[in-house]
């Protein structure tokens, strides 16, 4: 089993200080109503009955230590094959199981090498995270969007100028909103913890805490931007749900926040709902017309991280790894230079050589089962 150990209680920190259902179409996400919660919990089954917990002062209660992890092999756009089709089908579902029993002896076998990958424990049927538009598929990006890559730093082709030239998540800055809920091969819990008029949410990976009112104050200015933006919040019945303005423009919607930076018009919904004792629904929907031609909902079950606990994550601005691949980068120019003067001609070498994550040599196996069902960065 994979051994975790205690966080930090930032949120709890935060938080203290201030104090039969089925599967529903998304529609009208162009007006000011936000969209319904789709339940893909439970594969287009009805729900079984269920009584949410309340807090002591009577909110829903979300609180927990959530993950990811079970959205593995789950893409965030669905394959062609499956159409408009949200669930897999028996025989279908039958080989995912199958796939995650194979993942789970393939990481219990692999517990104690040096480095080992999350993996998912339990099957859900959903063909793609993504479930509307009804095909699955993300929208196309904009012309403008498509000239505002997120930069690649150490896995882009090079060279590597200034730290503008790495993204914010290896600046371990932040992987914005939903590049940091969504599954990656490590670190994928997520701590709510809640307070009257407060709820907060803490990731695991990278040092961000989000704040969401709950006691009706109105939004920030609208000069003022923040990487995370600036979230209000409400209670739709048993429903959390999150309105998130104010972003910068110089984050992402994609895994590890990479992919196209959005617009500083984005508008982010999200929705939280506890559906059993082991399953919190959690459902995002993004609105950024100069970024993507139409909106769009991912919708997924977070179920609770094995262990417990959010393990440190001890990543930060100051540390070396800039210091050191911009060095690299210089030192490479050096030997260039050099190598001409002596009549020795040959390409600039490549950031990493081929090298993927934690440095591994091309072809190398990975361990850590189940795949994962998203990219490493």
């Amino acid at each position: 089993m994979t051994r975790r150990i205690v966080g930090s209680f930032v949120a709890l920190a935060a938080v203290a200080a201030f104090g039969a259902l089925v599967v529903v179409p998304v529609a009208g996400q162009g007006g000011s109503a936000p969209p319904a919660l789709v339940i893909t919990a439970f594969g287009g089954a009805p729900a079984p009955p269920y009584k949410m917990p309340r807090t002591p002062w009577g909110d829903p209660d979300l609180q927990g230590v959530w993950s990811s992890d079970d959205m593995s092999n789950i893409p965030i756009s669905r394959p062609a094959q499956f159409g408009e089709r949200l669930y897999l089908n028996d025989q279908e579902f039958a080989q995912r199981k199958s796939q995650v029993d194979r993942g789970v002896e393939q990481s219990e076998n692999d517990a104690d090498s040096t480095f080992r990958f999350d993996f998912a424990r339990r099957a859900f049927r959903q063909t793609s995270q993504i479930v509307d538009p009804p095909n699955g598929v993300m929208p196309a990006v904009t012309s403008r969007a498509q000239a505002r890559q997120m930069p690649r730093g150490t896995f882009g082709p090079g060279p590597l100028d200034w730290v503008t030239d790495f993204s914010l998540y290896e600046r371990c800055i932040t992987r914005g909103i939903f590049g940091s809920a969504l599954r990656v091969i490590y670190g994928n819990g997520n701590r709510i913890v809640q307070s009257p008029g407060a709820v907060a949410m803490s990731y695991e990976m990278l040092p961000d805490t989000r704040i969401f009112y709950t006691d009706g104050r109105p939004h920030i200015g609208s000069s003022i931007k923040e990487y995370l933006g600036d979230a209000r919040a409400h209670w739709d019945g048993d429903d959390l749900v999150v309105e998130t303005t104010n972003l910068t423009d110089q984050t992402a919607f994609g895994v590890n926040g990479n992919g196209p930076r959005h617009s500083t018009q984005m508008k982010v919904t999200e929705r939280f709902r506890r559906v059993a004792d082991d399953i919190l629904q959690y459902q995002i929907t993004v609105d950024d017309p100069l970024t993507y031609e139409r909106p769009f909902t991912v919708s997924m079950p977070l179920t609770p991280l094995e262990g417990g606990n959010l393990l440190p994550y001890d990543c930060h601005p100051g540390n070396y790894a800039l210091l050191q691949s911009l060095g690299a980068e210089r030192l490479e120019d050096r030997r260039l230079v050099e190598d001409r003067a002596r009549g020795i001609i040959r390409p600039r070498r490549g950031v990493q050589e081929g090298a993927g994550v934690g440095a591994a040599l091309p072809g190398a196996a990975r361990g850590g089962g189940g795949g994962r069902g998203a990219g490493p960065n």
